[in-house]
């Protein structure tokens, strides 16, 4: 049960330290300089490779042909396999705005899946986008299905589900303020998303509890005006409030380069994170898809490296993965490797809660680990300190 990655350079830290890493009973042992690991222990050479955290999702919908709102063991388990294979070895797995039914389905499946994922990325816990959203900004969430929220509604998921990291919503509806203080009082982190909130509205949300902005830019308020006077919105909020951290889709898409190096720049890797916001078309470079499940989403095209909604007039979710967030930081924004696999492993944890177990590499942590070369393709992967995938 012990065994060492020799000749690796350590991504962590704001730093590349080449060192080897002792892993032992699934978690990381010890780091050592180079070549002085200890002798006889099993061994994978690394090569000079880069080594960091596991990349750490925390908004996906799917990958490979299956989305989470499928409601089969089989779909988690085929998103969470591809999405490790380039580099991701910890998920948020996200719903998206539903029925009832879908959603406690949806919970059932997880806790089926969490202790027993296969090959794939561990689950850490779920993320719940939607169903309280304003219609004005609902992107490519079913409008029929948004609603403000109710007490009698989220309290019992909260009750059902202990293991509900985040929750996006719209703080400016009716009862969210109240919302999001009880998702405080049960360590959730309450996120702004798909919301029309002016700044005013983000202060008072932040009051209340609110600490991150889902997708920033994508479903999210800008500058208005009012009386002829402009008012900020969640989008200035975001770059003003040092209470507040965000995400980014970082697939090239979404946002051009020079919007990932505002964000880079102007927020920084210490409340940046970077997502995929994959939907199942992940992996797939172009045709038909469907957004959410496959007994009741919606109908989406994939081109140009983006899902699209059927008239083309909006993104409907991304077909990217974590491999290539981290290249197109580096590439198009501008940022240092050690600050892109931040905003994709250390950061992310901080958000959900998780920044004191899971994130960085320690003794006495998780070995979940990738491996990659400097194009930032993926070579290695492991999860518990079992080598799931290999290059």
């Amino acid at each position: 049960m012990r065994s060492v990655i020799r000749n690796v350079r350590l991504v962590q830290d704001g730093a590349i330290t080449p060192c080897d890493i002792a892993l032992r009973d699934g978690l990381v042992e010890a780091i050592a300089p180079v070549g002085q690991a200890e002798p006889g222990l099993p061994a994978l050479e690394g090569d000079g490779l880069y080594l960091s955290h596991g990349f750490i999702d925390i908004h996906l919908h799917g990958g490979g042909g299956a989305d989470f709102m499928d409601g089969t063991e089989e779909a988690w388990r085929t998103a969470a396999a591809l999405h490790l294979r380039h580099g991701t070895a910890c998920m948020v797995p996200t719903t998206l705005s539903a029925t009832w039914e879908e959603l406690v389905r949806a919970f059932e499946v997880f806790y089926r899946c969490k202790d027993e994922p296969g090959d794939g990325a561990r689950l850490l816990g779920l993320h719940l986008e939607g169903p309280y959203f304003s219609p004005a900004q609902a992107g490519a969430q079913d409008p029929a299905q948004l609603r403000d929220p109710a007490p009698e509604e989220y309290l019992p998921m909260l009750d059902m589900c202990p293991d509900i990291l985040r929750w996006s919503l719209a703080p400016e509806l009716p009862g969210a303020l109240e919302m999001g203080r009880e998702l405080v009082r049960r360590g959730v982190t309450a996120a702004i998303g798909h919301s029309d909130a002016t700044f005013d509205q983000v202060r008072q949300a932040v009051a209340a509890g609110y600490t991150h902005v889902t997708h920033l830019y994508s479903a999210t308020s800008t500058i208005t005006r009012l009386n002829g006077f402009r008012r900020g919105g969640i989008v200035e909020a975001a770059y003003v409030l040092p209470e507040l951290t965000s995400e980014i889709i970082a697939d090239g898409c979404h946002l051009p380069p020079e919007l990932l190096q505002m964000a880079y720049r102007f927020i920084g890797p210490k409340r940046l994170a970077l997502v995929t916001d994959a939907m199942r078309a992940a992996g797939q470079t172009s045709g038909e898809s469907i957004l959410g499940s496959l007994a009741s989403g919606q109908r989406v095209i994939v081109e140009d490296g983006v899902a699209k909604m059927p008239d083309r007039k909006a993104f409907a979710g991304s077909v990217c993965t974590a491999d290539r967030l981290v290249r197109n930081m580096v590439t198009l924004a501008g940022a240092t490797l050690p600050d892109a696999i931040e905003m994709m492993t250390a950061t992310p944890a901080r958000i959900i809660g998780r920044g004191g177990v899971t994130g960085t590499v320690a003794p006495g942590r998780r070995a979940d680990l990738t491996l990659f070369d400097e194009d930032i393709h993926v070579r290695c992967v492991w999860t518990d300190g079992v080598v799931r995938y290999r290059a």
